[in-house]
């Protein structure tokens, strides 16, 4: 008798330990589809416009940026003078924050917006890369090229600060 409760006995938690894995299997789905239905609610409650705290810090951050941006003609200057270190201290002095002024600016962009400011952030940044290693490799044709890619790079960019904002700074 012994030996047919043992079979029985390891039958039974065979079973139970199958409906313990199912019950977790069930409770695992349901727990992911109620969470990808919660994303998607939020998804769908996307802001449509930029609250005001939100606009008064792009606002600020955008007047580095511009600031930066009204730099280009001393920079032409400098680049077409071939003048390699002060283009090496422009970019590293009153343009270094560029990159950390998109950035603020980007995180407070509506969600719909961010893909393409953020594109065109990592593109301006990389010509600023670009223009400072001609610089330092003293490469006037580089240098040139690098320069267009750095004002065109700074003119897309403006394009996507709110309208608000270009009306209060009245620069774009």
């Amino acid at each position: 008798m012994v030996l047919r409760s043992q079979p029985v006995s390891a039958a039974r938690a065979l079973l139970r330990r199958g409906l313990r894995f199912a019950l977790m299997l069930v409770l695992s789905v349901a727990l992911g589809s109620s969470l990808l239905a919660g994303e998607a609610a939020a998804a769908r409650k996307a802001p449509t416009t930029i609250s005001p705290a939100d606009m008064a810090a792009i606002t600020r951050q955008a007047e580095g940026f511009l600031a930066a941006r009204d730099r280009l003609p001393e920079l032409a200057t400098l680049v077409n003078e071939k003048d390699w270190t002060f283009t090496r201290n422009l970019i590293h002095g009153p343009m270094q924050e560029v990159g950390r002024e998109m950035l603020y600016i980007n995180q407070r962009l509506l969600p719909a917006d961010r893909p393409e400011a953020n594109k065109l952030a990592n593109n301006l940044k990389t010509a600023m890369a670009e223009l400072d290693e001609a610089a330092r490799l003293q490469d006037g044709e580089a240098l040139r090229k690098a320069y267009i890619k750095v004002a065109s790079g700074f003119g897309l960019y403006a394009q996507v600060l709110p309208e608000q904002v270009k009306v209060e700074l009245k620069q774009i």
